[in-house]
């Protein structure tokens, strides 16, 4: 059984991925987060259909420190952080490799037919 990568965060941030194909995402507007963000990570992580959970790196501040935690050391689904850091080309990189396209190129979401 393959598994779906799940997007969490503010609606610019999801509609990247939804137009790439992800069909599991949680849109939380930037002033609902610190109310709503730990609801939707929590029903993602129970989410036996999710492999992996792509959040925005400054989106886990707004976690509680017990939903941050089960995030962080949940094997599966994996975390994934994308965001201004030190190793964000390196997951950048590695985003693109496990889906196929590179989702932050705007270039190739042009038309390549």
């Amino acid at each position: 059984m393959s598994q779906e990568i799940a997007v969490i965060g503010s609606p610019d941030f999801t509609t990247g991925f939804r137009l790439a194909g992800v069909r599991k995402f949680a849109n939380v507007p930037d002033d609902e987060k610190d109310a709503n963000l730990d609801d939707a990570v929590s029903r993602t992580l129970e989410d036996d259909d999710v492999g992996i959970i792509v959040m925005h790196d400054d989106d886990l501040t707004h976690l509680s420190r017990n939903v941050r935690n089960d995030v962080e050391t949940s094997v599966e689904p994996t975390l994934v952080t994308l965001g201004g850091g030190a190793g964000s080309g390196g997951l950048r990189d590695k985003i693109k490799r496990a889906i196929g396209i590179d989702l932050m190129d705007e270039d190739e979401q042009g038309d390549n037919e």
